[in-house]
């Protein structure tokens, strides 16, 4: 009988050591967790991540495959929980990785330093930059319970969708050398590689806003996606280096003739304008000489305008070296 009560006395010594002191627990500042009552992880209601704006950036067809319950999030702090609760815990901090990180094998893409793709043209080109990521506090549940490894599948949906856009990248409206015609630009720009350079900030907007359902799919918002260099296989590469240069000096000249020719239309539209001045400055004495004799004719009639041209001819005389007389002139 003592021994029996030895062993409750002990059993419940355990329970309470066991789980009242070991029931506490704290929630860090870069963390936060989700209470599990016999499996069952606590829900805010019956709503589902549908309903939130986290959502929004699904496409029709996939909103009915990541429909998860929203549930109960604690923050940071000291709590306890119960015999048959479990707690799971996550951490919200920031991650930077490369973007040929493999999680599950960290020899793949060079050791996680290079990332292949091929391009348009059928060329197997390495990419290389960052990738940072965090776990989107508001759609936990894929992240602790509905993806085995969320980072792998997060890597992974962005390398697809990264592979997806080199293939298939096509340059900008407005994007071409300023200065070049389209039948020149169309010619040039046909090499993908250097689409691909010249375009690396529309493509990481392009990515961005490509990637914003990773929350919504995995509970992995990825925050930024910088890639930085493209490198071409190594026997293209004094190839592009040689069209690149030539591209180069056929813009150049196409700039510099353009420019030439700015100049020269803007000194003709300035010599015309010079040129039409100075033609209204000459008529202009001439339409003021016209209107007066209207009104010398109008007021002293036939004579006044003989007597104007009499008194005008003496003036010329003057001036004039040689006088010609005719007939009638020398009789009268």
């Amino acid at each position: 009988m003592d021994i029996l009560v030895g062993m409750m006395v002990g059993f419940v010594l355990w329970f309470i050591a066991r789980y009242g002191l070991g029931g506490f627990y704290t929630i860090g500042p870069n963390q936060r967790a989700v209470l599990c009552t016999f499996g069952r992880a606590q829900r805010l209601g019956a709503g589902t991540t549908l309903q939130d704006p986290i959502s929004q950036s699904l496409k029709p067809e996939e909103r009915e495959r990541y429909e998860y319950p929203v549930v109960r999030v604690i923050p940071p702090g000291f709590y306890w929980k119960l015999p048959w609760q479990t707690l799971h815990r996550v951490s919200i901090a920031t991650s930077t990785v490369s973007i040929a990180f493999d999680p599950e094998d960290e020899s793949a893409n060079a050791g996680g330093r290079m990332l292949e793709a091929v391009t348009k043209d059928q060329l197997n080109t390495a990419l290389s930059g960052q990738l940072r990521f965090t776990v989107a506090e508001q759609n936990l549940y894929p992240c602790l319970f509905g993806v085995k490894n969320p980072v792998a599948h997060v890597m992974g949906y962005f390398v697809s969708i990264l592979r997806d856009r080199i293939a298939n990248f096509e340059v900008p409206q407005g994007a071409q050398a300023e200065g070049i015609s389209a039948e020149i630009g169309a010619g040039v720009q046909g090499i993908s590689i250097n689409d691909l350079r010249k375009n690396l900030r529309d493509l990481n907007e392009r990515m961005d806003e490509e990637c914003a359902a990773a929350a919504a799919r995995y509970g992995m918002s990825l925050d930024a996606a910088l890639i930085t260099a493209i490198d071409p296989p190594a026997e293209v590469d004094s190839a592009l280096a040689a069209i690149n240069t030539a591209h180069n000096h056929v813009s150049s000249a196409i700039s510099l003739a353009q420019a030439a020719a700015d100049q020269r239309i803007v000194q003709s539209r300035r010599a015309v304008e010079i040129e039409t001045l100075n033609a209204q400055a000459e008529v202009e004495p001439l339409l003021t000489q016209a209107e007066q004799l209207r009104e010398l004719a109008a007021q002293g009639g036939p004579a006044a305008i003989d007597a104007y041209i009499r008194n005008a001819k003496i003036a010329l005389h003057r001036l004039a070296r040689h006088l010609v007389l005719n007939a009638k002139e020398m009789g009268q």
